[in-house]
């Protein structure tokens, strides 16, 4: 079946064109040609799955590449797809998530005038998203990168007669460009100083020392700047909550596992190009997400965006992961936070449609109107908050626990453990803020309670099975010895401090994640195997070894420094050598520890949260006015818009009508001076031609004229006159003469 992944992303592709064009004539308006090319897409993507899971290779890689387009035979773009362990794990994600938000959809949006437009719009995201994943160069990511924008935008601004959706709309692709002109620039450095776009030849090439030091780092930061627009990073988050605006199910499918996530599947995919100083940049910025937005979830009252937040502060904890080191943490928690996310988003679409309402402030109770959505619901929070047996508190306490390990390597970056865990706390607390005021104690809004109801099966099956995948049994074991880093995936930051500058650091340091939770197994060894049928161009062998900056060759997977497995996993003589001894000791420790606090802040945030707004025994309302300050700036959200209005889009403004300004003055005005010159000697020239040019021939003219008319007089034609003249003429000589 792998050779046959291409198939997937030209499914929904087909599905668009023909829903686009005649949905509205189809039965039922098309929706199940949608649901039934994403269904088959799952059913293939899992197949694929299972081959890869049986290969249980780290380093199992299919490779397929044509000819695509050839500039004057000096330089060919190559057009093919990339299957590895992340590749096979984010297939099955992405098709999931989609054809559970396609299933929902048949319900929440029944008797939508735009129906079959909808569905048409869903395939064409899952077309984009589906490429991106399988794209195997910056090229392709680039361009389906782009087709995932355009998607959402669409689907965000669905409800486009609503000014505020449509504001979204434009709010969430205008962001996004900002980000993706970053990504740009990062992709162009990579191709004019390497000369190729395939993953393995720019990887291949950075090891050659094409491409290094602060330059590497700068186009690393670049493309990382892609992934800080679509995953909502700051300080481009403020795109997020406001994307609420579009359609609930849209909400799941961008905010789950799709479009945010494509941001940290960038991350994960192009690994080997970050340097630690880049690696650094994308931890505090992760640091700085997830602390901020989870501040602004708090205070929310609206419970879509109390969960964009929360998506925002969660793909924080990611791109922390990522940046500290821990690869396959990183991952773990974008796999995780899939299903819980997706099921609190239908969750809270499934409460919308009951109540007709968003605000939390007007709901309570709901859980005898609604066991199923509550339970549901509850599971998924558990799991978001990091209660143990819900896969949340697995791929989270991997992150804290590689947080805290490069901490206590890097005391001065301690900070990064600190805030991880404070917020652990607070995402503990607001989620259950949520579920208390939504579900539980008594109803506000009498109205809307006894109104309410449970939603139909087309809309709760979707948020079972969701639910089902919160518990951590479905990814324990497997998914750490899956998504490993590969033999390519160069840089280990926990070495952070002895690493000359400008070179990629190589630890001999086995990674946190090779040991607890979600990675508990080691990869099996041998040589990775191509897939019975594949193509004669697939390759299934993993990239020659990469270099350091300086040439500095990096160990294969299961041959680090120390003898052991690579930076993700400690392998049988780990312990060889006193320091490969003392990281495992601290590895151990680390993950002890932020295990044990992860459990007692989550703790702490939970009993706060039913202290509060279940028990009574604080009032937030005087908390609030006490703090009223502060409360006022979370409810802001920091000024963020605030501040991006009076600065980024006034400035815009002003720069718009200082240019607008400049044209109608300046530049028309030197195109109207030119005018008016040109008019102006024009009507000199024309008075010059009138008055002197045709002056001096109508002068010739006249003075021709008035001679001929002077001498005509002599000429009358009578005799006497002649006679006369002649007699006059004698006269006068007669008397000249005489005198």
């Amino acid at each position: 079946m792998i050779r046959y992944a291409y198939i997937i992303p030209f499914l929904p592709l087909a599905a668009f064109f023909v829903n686009i064009a005649v949905g509205k004539r189809l039965p039922r308006k098309g929706d199940w040609l949608s649901i039934g090319t994403i269904g088959a897409g799952l059913v293939m993507s899992i197949v694929i799955f299972f081959e890869v899971f049986r290969i249980y290779d780290p380093n199992f890689r299919y490779h397929v590449v044509v000819p695509w387009l050839s500039l004057g035979g000096r330089f060919v773009i190559h057009a093919g797809v990339l299957i590895d362990n992340l590749t096979a794990v984010m297939l099955v994600v992405v098709t999931g998530v989609s054809t559970l938000v396609h299933i929902f959809s048949v319900g929440y949006m029944h008797g939508d005038p735009r129906y079959s437009r909808y569905f048409a719009y869903l395939s064409v995201f899952s077309f984009s998203m589906l490429g991106l994943v399988l794209a195997e160069s910056f090229f392709f990511i680039y361009i389906f990168w782009e087709l995932v924008g355009f998607s959402s935008y669409a689907l965000i601004g669905f409800w486009f007669e609503k000014k505020s959706a449509a504001d979204a709309g434009k709010k969430a692709f205008i962001v996004n460009r900002v980000g993706d002109f970053g990504f740009l620039i990062g992709f162009l450095l990579l191709f004019a100083t390497t000369g190729v776009l395939g993953y393995d030849e720019v990887f291949r090439a950075i090891g050659e020392g094409k491409i290094g030091g602060t330059l590497l780092t700068l186009a690393g930061i670049g493309i990382f700047c892609g992934a800080i627009g679509k995953s909502a990073q700051f300080p481009l988050h403020v795109w997020l909550p406001d994307a609420m605006e579009g359609p609930t199910p849209v909400s799941a499918l961008i905010h789950a596992a799709t479009m945010v996530a494509a941001g940290v599947y960038l991350v994960g995919r192009v690994y080997p190009i970050f340097t630690p100083d880049a690696f650094l940049f994308i931890a505090y910025v992760g640091l700085l997400t997830l602390f901020i937005t989870g501040t602004i979830a708090i205070t929310a009252t609206d419970i879509k965006k109390v969960l964009a937040y929360s998506t925002c502060s969660q793909l924080g904890y990611m791109i922390l992961g990522l940046g500290v080191g821990g690869y396959t943490a990183g991952l773990a928690h974008l796999t995780t936070h899939a299903a819980f996310k997706a099921c609190l988003f239908l969750g809270s679409g499934s409460v919308i449609h009951a109540v007709h309402s968003q605000e939390i402030t007007e709901m309570g109770g709901l859980r005898k109107k609604m066991p199923i959505t509550f339970v549901t619901f509850l599971i998924a929070t558990l799991a978001i908050a990091g209660v143990p047996l819900f896969s949340g508190f697995y791929s989270k306490d991997m992150i804290l626990g590689a947080a805290l390990e490069f901490g206590l390597k890097n005391p001065h970056h301690m900070i990064l453990f600190a805030g991880a865990l404070l917020t652990a706390g607070m995402t503990a607390f607001y989620m259950f803020r949520l579920v208390i005021r939504t579900f539980l104690g008594e109803p506000v809004d009498r109205h809307k309670f006894e109104h309410a109801h449970e939603s139909p099966p087309n809309m709760w099956v979707p948020l079972v099975i969701l639910a089902g995948l919160s518990f951590s049994f479905w990814y324990s074991g497997w998914f750490g010895d899956l998504v490993r880093k590969p033999a390519s995936a160069i840089p280990a930051v926990h070495a952070l401090k002895a690493t000359p500058a400008g070179a990629h650091a190589v630890s001999s340091a086995p990674s946190p994640e090779g040991r607890f939770g979600l990675a508990s197994g080691l990869a099996h060894a041998g040589t990775p195997k191509a897939p019975q049928g594949a193509s004669g161009h697939g390759s299934a062998v993993p990239p020659a070894h990469s270099k350091g900056g300086h040439g500095t060759p990096v160990p294969p997977a299961g041959h680090g420094p120390a003898g052991g497995h690579d930076a993700e996993g400690v392998g049988p003589h780990a312990a060889a050598s006193p320091d490969a001894a003392h990281d495992e000791h601290l590895a151990h420790t680390a993950h002890t520890w932020a295990m044990r606090l992860s459990i007692l802040f989550a703790g702490l945030g939970i009993g706060l949260a039913f202290v509060v707004y279940l028990f009574g025994w604080i009032n937030p309302v005087k908390v609030a006015s006490t703090l009223k300050p502060v409360h006022t700036f979370l409810v802001n959200k920091w000024y963020f818009d605030e501040l991006y209005e009076a600065t980024a889009v006034n400035g815009t403004k002003a720069l718009s009508r200082a240019l607008g300004w400049f044209d109608l003055t300046v530049v028309d005005g030197l195109v109207n001076l030119c005018a008016h010159l040109g008019v102006w000697f024009s009507y000199l020239t024309g008075k010059f031609d009138n008055y002197v040019v045709d002056g001096a021939v109508n002068g010739v003219a006249d003075v021709t004229i008035g001679s001929g008319s002077f001498f005509r007089r002599f000429q009358t034609g009578k005799l006497y006159h002649y006679v006369f003249i002649l007699a006059g003429g004698v006269l006068i000589i007669f008397l000249v003469k005489a005198f």
